[in-house]
């Protein structure tokens, strides 16, 4: 019994702002770097005694760019190449036409009408009242032409220019499709409108974007129009009532669809001094570039995939990985330009249920050998898990017809009976017998159930996963591991392929659509001049005495050899407990105690060689029992007289107990602990002692490095010595993509010394699923200015704010609604009103930065490395108006170096350019766990860590449910409160 999957078009659309791939291998350590979306076509066998070849191919349409906020200006006109901005700007308000909320991006939004509150004086009594009218934010402009610190150096980006005539008109038409059908059927009935109404359309070549919107070049020959097209539609058999067809009968019908076609406007690429490029026009374009494209390769979100780029890769547990492409249209500095990269990322393999199941489940494994056994109650959740929402298609007839999985039947496939049409009982294994000739095999599996409604069963041996769709399950560690290598391309790699897909058959520069709407697409990549900045001079520790260096290597990494961290601590009371490992392994914990407290010797960290009670060895199962693990934990601190510095816990493998036993130290308990594995005690190499001895010290209160030339030396014109600024980060972790239960999790830190700015505190609160504006970040910012206070016994008198983790499409709300929350914040400390900058952190763009042929490098050193550390760009491929910039401020050791895109939104404390890169790139060799720069701004990366730990409070036992609604979504659960003896502490890093 099957239905037809009809609603695809609203329930199987990609979530962009969720992503399960890794997009490319790249250098710097920060590994929760997510991948771009990606798709491709990719084909697998069924054997289960069929002759089957997938020819159903699934072209999932294009995602809509996300709607803009009101009263928005767009982008600004093309400009020539190197164009570069002064410090005037202008405003004016969109047309009601150009601000179509389906057609625009805020990302490139000059103006927003956001809110402050303000206070206004009622003239008729005098008093004050709260303003309803809501004062407008403008997004901060950039204040320079770009910053002309560091050496130049000459790079290509992978932006690519696009010229078009301005004087192009493009008609905007709405089209209706009744009934409702999937996206890919939408593009075959568009496809086929065109080639048999071109009179009706004018001779066009219309593009299309999977949903309501055609845009075309010409204007078709009525403002109506009222179509009727005709598909054939393969059916099989839908209902158990319908006979059999003969075998010499096609299996085919004709569904005829109609289709209502309406102009919505007319609009061109005109602009002037005063009025930015209709965002309208910017999308029509792009729409544009990607018809082609999208006729040719599978598409998931903006990525596209093709044979060419290397087929698909099996990764294990069901699931392959896939090459493809990445394509935006962006307006920048030197006009609008299409950001090209490559892309992979993780998808379900294309196979037989059960076959994929024996691949996805260890318990499905011997399936095959024990028909006759039922699934257990456990083994049945964790297969519905599996299979819920999944896409699936039949092998026991030719149909191109998709499924979605609701759920499992309660009876097993043995015991199903349904009823046909006339109310006549049927035995479901009977009726595949009679009707297709097929003896059901797997009798003591349950059936997939298709319809919520009605009762819709299939046997899982006769269903295929339909290819294409993105594996949003956990990746496991050697899952991670193969799309890794699979996505890890040197620069001149990476930059060959990219170039491969702009000359190819299937790029943007091909199809007929460009020339049909006048655009022309560069095959070259933009070639731009960069700057290098200087590294800090560094503030180490020499026995007592100051020691500075200057990192003088091309990777901009120190060491320690010679020197000892700038602040170290002393451990005195500390314990050890060991969860599994063999006898070997055990024996060899003592070993690790006096080396790991000899390397604390030498970087002038004190860790006592005898720990306050001798090593516990416990099971790893104790691990998994929370409640046992809190009652061990607990002796162990009151056999320190509840005075514990630090506990290190050594495990034999990576296990889901440590999420409890973080939460029990940290919560319950109030202790600081270090976890380490086995397999690392075996080679205790000088570094791995290094690491840890770094983050024991971070830990416990220590630093290892400052600036030797503080922040108000180097900025004088922002910051002084006595005027203390608090530098802070914030971030939202959100629930795993099948988890559409549990709250997001959003921490915040704070910088907590001043000229150092290199301790932090944190604050988390768990908020409601998947809500990206901190609802707390209020009360979490009012608790790091009063810590604040206690440290310094003064509030800071700036906020430098990095948000972490908002697509551009977010950008503004955050600022409206942020801001306003730390203003709030302030406002509870009287008469304090201290300027805010507040800047976005991106890291999952698509900007790469290229070397030109003429090496930076020496002749010794190979040609195809990445750009240097402290490459910073603010011109040509930036934001035509606003004040962002991309810096590279790590060096990369695999694969492509990603730079971190800095937008600053709002700033009262008027940065320049060289000023806020500055900042950045200095602050970037402070980070406590490492001796080299990291790629991303501390306070933005610590916000991250501290989320992840909060995510990691939630208790597991908790109810996961993936049915209920997000309109009945529960309460959120508070976090437990951190213990007072580490809530100072950065026990997070």
């Amino acid at each position: 019994m099957e239905e037809e999957d009809s609603n695809t078009a609203t329930k199987c659309t990609p979530k962009t702002t969720t992503c399960r791939g890794i997009e490319s291998a790249h250098s710097h350590h920060y590994h929760h770097h997510l991948l771009q979306n990606s798709y491709y076509r990719f084909g697998y066998g069924f054997g289960f005694g069929f002759g089957y070849t997938n020819q159903y191919q699934t072209f999932p349409a294009l995602l809509p760019l996300p709607p803009s906020l009101p009263l928005q200006l767009t982008v600004s006109p093309p400009f020539p190449p190197n164009h570069r901005f002064g410090a005037r700007t202008h405003f004016k308000k969109a047309s009601r036409k150009q601000n179509n909320p389906l057609l625009a991006t805020s990302s490139d939004s000059q103006f927003q009408d956001f809110s402050v509150s303000q206070d206004v004086e009622n003239k008729e009594n005098g008093r004050k009242i709260m303003d309803t009218k809501q004062k407008p934010l403008a997004v901060a402009r950039r204040p320079d032409s770009g910053g002309v610190e560091g050496k130049s150096i000459t790079l290509f980006a992978n932006h690519f220019l696009v010229q078009f005539d301005p004087s192009q008109k493009i008609f905007h038409y709405d089209v209706e499709i009744f009934p409702n059908t999937s996206k890919e059927i939408s593009r075959m009935i568009k496809k086929k409108l065109v080639e048999e109404n071109s009179p009706l359309l004018s001779g066009a070549l219309p593009v299309y974007d999977g949903r309501r919107t055609i845009y075309s070049p010409i204007e078709f020959q009525d403002n109506k129009l009222e179509l009727y097209i005709s598909l054939p539609i393969s059916v099989g058999e839908l209902l158990p009532s319908v006979k059999s067809m003969n075998s010499d009968e096609k299996n085919q019908h004709h569904k005829i669809f109609r289709v209502n076609i309406k102009l919505v406007s007319k609009i061109d690429g005109k602009v002037d001094d005063f009025t930015p490029l209709p965002q309208e026009y910017i999308h029509a374009l792009d729409v544009v570039l990607r018809e082609n494209p999208t006729e040719k390769c599978l598409v998931s979100g903006r990525s596209f995939y093709l044979s060419s780029m290397g087929g698909g890769q099996e990764i294990g547990g069901g699931a392959i990985a896939l090459r493809g492409f990445f394509q935006s249209l962006r307006p920048t500095q030197q006009g609008l330009a299409l950001n090209v990269d490559f892309s992979v990322t993780a998808f379900h393999e294309s196979i037989g249920v059960i076959l994929y199941l024996q691949k996805r489940l260890d318990f499905m494994h011997d399936i095959t050998q024990r028909k006759m056994t039922s699934l257990t109650s456990e083994e049945k959740k964790e297969v519905e898990k599996v299979l819920k929402n999944m896409r699936v298609f039949v092998c026991h007839r030719e149909t191109v017809q998709r499924y979605r999985v609701y759920g499992l039947t309660v009876e097993v496939t043995e015991n199903i009976w349904f009823p046909d049409r006339d109310g006549k009982k049927l035995r479901l294994v009977k009726y595949f017998k009679d009707h297709y000739g097929y003896d059901v095999v797997y009798r003591n599996l349950p059936c997939l159930m298709i319809s919520r409604r009605k009762p819709c069963y299939l046997p899982m041996e006769l269903c295929v996963i339909c290819e294409g769709q993105k594996f949003l399950g956990k990746l496991s560690d050697d899952q991670t591991a193969k799309i890794l290598k699979m996505g890890c391309q040197r620069p001149r790699e990476r930059k060959a392929i990219i170039d491969k897909v702009m000359e190819g058959p299937v790029g943007p520069t091909s199809g007929d659509q460009g020339k049909e709407f006048k655009l022309q697409v560069s095959k070259e990549m933009t070639r731009l001049t960069g700057r290098i900045l200087h590294p800090p001079k560094l503030k180490l520790g020499n026995g007592g005495h100051v020691r500075n260096l200057t990192p003088s290597r091309h990777d901009r990494q120190w060491n320690l050899l010679d020197s000892h961290v700038f602040e170290g601590t002393s451990v005195e009371r500390w314990a050890i407990i060991s969860f599994g490992g063999t006898l070997d392994q055990k024996s060899s914990l003592q070993k690790f105690i006096n080396q790991l407290s000899q390397r604390c010797a030498q970087l002038g960290i004190f860790l006592s060689k005898n720990t306050v009670i001798s090593p516990l060895f416990e099971p790893m199962h104790v691990l998994g029992n929370p409640k046992l693990l809190e009652s061990k934990l607990k002796k162990i601190h009151k056999a320190a007289f509840n005075n514990l510095q630090l506990l290190i816990c050594v495990m034999e493998r990576k296990h889901k107990g440590y999420a409890d036993l973080k939460r029990i130290a940290e919560t319950s308990i109030g202790i600081v602990s270090q976890c380490c594995l086995y397999s690392n005690l075996g080679k205790l190499s000088s570094q791995f002692l290094a690491n840890l001895a770094l983050k024991i010290n971070a830990k416990v209160g220590g630093c290892t490095v400052a600036l030797y030339n503080p922040l108000p030396s180097q900025i004088p014109r922002i910051f002084r010595q006595d005027d203390p600024v608090i530098f802070m980060g914030a971030d939202v972790t959100h629930p795993h993509p099948l988890d559409d239960f549990s709250p997001s999790v959003a921490a915040v830190v704070g910088s907590m010394n001043w000229p150092a700015a290199n301790k932090y505190v944190s604050r988390m609160r768990s908020q409601t699923h998947r809500q990206e504006i901190i609802q707390d970040l209020s009360t979490m910012v009012g608790e790091i200015l009063d810590d604040f206070n206690q440290e310094l016994s003064q509030l800071p008198t700036r906020i430098i704010f990095f948000r972490d983790g908002v697509s551009e499409t977010q950008f503004y709300k955050v600022l409206q609604e942020e801001l306003q929350a730390i203003r709030e914040a302030c406002s509870r400390f009287p008469g304090y009103t201290p300027p805010i900058t507040f800047a976005v952190v991106q890291k999952r763009h698509h900007t790469r930065l290229f070397l030109c042929d003429t090496p930076y490098f020496s002749e010794s050193q190979l040609l195809d490395e990445n750009v240097p550390p402290g490459t910073v760009v603010d011109t040509t491929i930036t934001h035509p108006r606003e004040f962002d910039f991309y810096l590279c401020s790590h060096w990369g050791v695999k694969g492509t170096s990603r730079p971190i895109h800095y937008h600053v939104l709002w700033d009262e404390n008027g940065f320049t350019s060289d000023e806020v890169q500055k900042l950045v790139y200095n602050l970037c060799y402070t980070f406590v766990r490492c001796t080299k720069p990291i790629s991303l701004v501390p306070p933005a990366y610590y916000a991250h860590l501290a989320a992840y730990r909060g995510r990691l409070y939630l208790d597991p036992s908790e109810p996961r449910s993936t049915t209920i609604s997000r309109a009945s979504l529960p309460k959120t659960i508070p976090l437990p409160e951190l213990s007072e003896n580490i809530r100072k502490l950065m026990f997070y890093c």
